[in-house]
């Protein structure tokens, strides 16, 4: 004869199978769920910024930032060189604003420094014009910082003159969030210093 004790007995079993039914398939669909969602973070981490053959940035893909580096740092140089030496009456204030961006405080205190000296004055004054000729930079890491050695060659036209001169300056590189357009590749120039400035003859021009 079947007693309900039988029947509950039964039902509870099935209840706990259920549970634990339940309880394995959560853990597993939270496990699966952790695992796309790592592997969707890093493949977001490859996939923000490329790096042209030109040190230009290109927001679709960072695959390799590390192996970019190098150009990324180059480029930047580049940038700040060409924005902080090349420029005339018409685009000294445009390009030394673009070039603050990529220094920090030691490169607004040399261009401070300059403003001073009358600098921009006479460029307004005598209409010069300060063309960049030749940018070439070396990099070294040191600890966690990396340090440069830049070589700019630039030539001041003042009409019926052309004097040319090479500049040595050193500094810094660190990494900062990246900023479009301002600071694209992400790195600030730090204890920046003009170190040299000599006037080259004329056969040191770089026609």
């Amino acid at each position: 004869m079947k007693t309900p004790y039988k029947n509950i007995y039964a039902v509870l079993k099935m209840n706990r199978f259920i549970v634990l039914a339940v309880v394995i398939s959560a853990m597993l669909s939270s496990f699966f769920s952790v695992w796309m969602a790592y592997n969707i973070n890093q493949k977001a981490l490859n996939s923000a910024f490329a790096v042209n053959t030109d040190g230009s940035i290109i927001p679709l893909k960072l695959v390799a930032q590390k192996e970019n580096f190098k150009v990324e740092a180059l480029s930047h140089l580049d940038l700040f060189h060409t924005y902080f030496y090349n420029i005339d009456a018409s685009n000294y204030e445009r390009n030394l604003k673009k070039a603050l961006w990529l220094g920090n405080s030691s490169v607004d205190n040399l261009y401070r420094q300059k403003k001073a000296d009358g600098v921009y004055n006479r460029l307004l004054q005598y209409s010069l014009v300060q063309k960049v000729l030749r940018i070439e930079s070396q990099i070294e890491k040191q600890s966690e910082t990396y340090a440069f050695r830049t070589v700019t060659v630039f030539e001041i036209n003042r009409g019926s003159i052309i004097d040319t001169y090479e500049l040595v300056s050193t500094g810094n590189l660190i990494a900062v969030d990246r900023h479009f357009p301002n600071n694209p590749h992400g790195l600030l120039i730090t204890n920046y210093f003009e170190n040299t400035l000599k006037k080259l003859d004329y056969e040191g021009r770089k026609e």
